[in-house]
């Protein structure tokens, strides 16, 4: 398992041992791996330019999922080089290497975000990304590392592909789960990009879609594994109702926004976001990222639940809801 440390990593790796398998955890640093070791999983310390820890860690494993990848929007010039690295370059090297020790079974986790722009579509697993006009550099990598995962299965690799859109649950500290906790903290007098489309899942759904993919999924095969799809404002006025507090209904103004792309790294620290402003408006104005979880849930048996049931749960997981509300 790679990504065993992060935050969807973390999940799949807990549901693995729930069950009872044993789980060999690749981890850049063994210090983050320490939940995943008092689960009982076995530590491999390597990263994903690390060749003989992929290696190692793959010995005698009759699976291995590869979640590992570099997440973020609106990173400078300067971060570029090693976001292809970990997101190409580290998927490239870690399904060879389940190809050449003839592993049994893969599952290589890319995104929703491989699909780009949608324009308003809900699109399903056979649509194309045009191959130019990305929105961001992650979203390029994704690309780029998800042509590779392809490329390899035609080469013979025994690879399911899941596709997660935005994931959110306890703990997040992602862009979304930044976002909930800035309107909490009643930070949020206009909302960032209130139309940007997205396809929210529980990290929970995320998790057992991968183990139900491991199971079931059919190598060659693309499973999207979304949930309902939806946009900030909607997300929001979710948390809001929740709550009972009152959604901002006013929007940041673009324009405004495209003004202080020069200063990005000083207006993005003091409002809580990326230094490159230029590729957060690129990747979050007028876009929808909107996916179909239908495949998945009719092979796989695919069930994520509703936007206000995941986020009443997480509220509830983290203290955050009223009395009242989670009574």
């Amino acid at each position: 398992m790679t990504g065993g440390t992060g935050f969807i990593g973390g999940a799949i790796v807990r549901q693995l041992r729930e069950r009872g398998d044993q789980v060999v955890v690749l981890a850049r640093n063994p210090g983050r791996a320490e939940a995943a070791a008092a689960l009982g999983c076995e530590v491999v310390a390597g990263d994903l330019g690390d060749e003989r820890a992929i290696r190692e860690g793959m010995l005698g494993c009759d699976a291995v999922i590869h979640a590992a990848a570099v997440y973020e929007v609106g990173i400078p010039a300067s971060q570029r080089p090693a976001m292809r690295d970990a997101n190409v370059g580290g998927t490239e090297r870690v399904l060879s290497a389940a190809l050449e020790e003839k592993i049994p079974k893969v599952v290589y986790v890319s995104t929703v975000g491989v699909f780009g722009n949608t324009h308003g579509r809900i699109v399903d697993e056979a649509y194309e990304h045009p191959g130019d006009g990305f929105t961001s550099c992650y979203e390029e990598t994704k690309w780029e590392a998800h042509q590779v995962a392809r490329r390899l299965i035609g080469e013979g690799l025994p690879c399911v592909i899941v596709q997660p859109g935005g994931v959110y649950g306890p703990g997040d500290t992602s862009s979304i789960g930044q976002l909930l906790n800035q309107f909490l903290a009643g930070k949020m007098p206009l909302i960032p990009f209130p139309e940007l489309g997205i396809c929210l899942s529980h990290v929970e759904d995320v998790a057992a879609g991968i183990l139900l993919a491991l199971d079931q999924g059919r190598p060659g095969e693309a499973y999207v594994l979304s949930g309902p799809a939806t946009t900030t404002r909607e997300t929001i006025a979710t948390v809001a109702a929740l709550t009972g507090r009152k959604a901002p209904k006013r929007a940041i103004p673009v324009p405004l926004m495209k003004a202080m792309i020069p200063i990005g790294p000083l207006v993005g620290k003091a409002m809580g976001q990326p230094p490159n402003l230029r590729e957060l408006i690129n990747s979050a104005d007028g876009v929808t990222f909107w996916a179909s979880y239908e495949k998945a849930e009719r092979e796989l048996g695919y069930h994520p639940r509703g936007l206000e049931e995941g986020l009443r749960a997480t509220l509830e997981a983290e203290g955050k809801l009223p009395a009242a509300a989670s009574a």
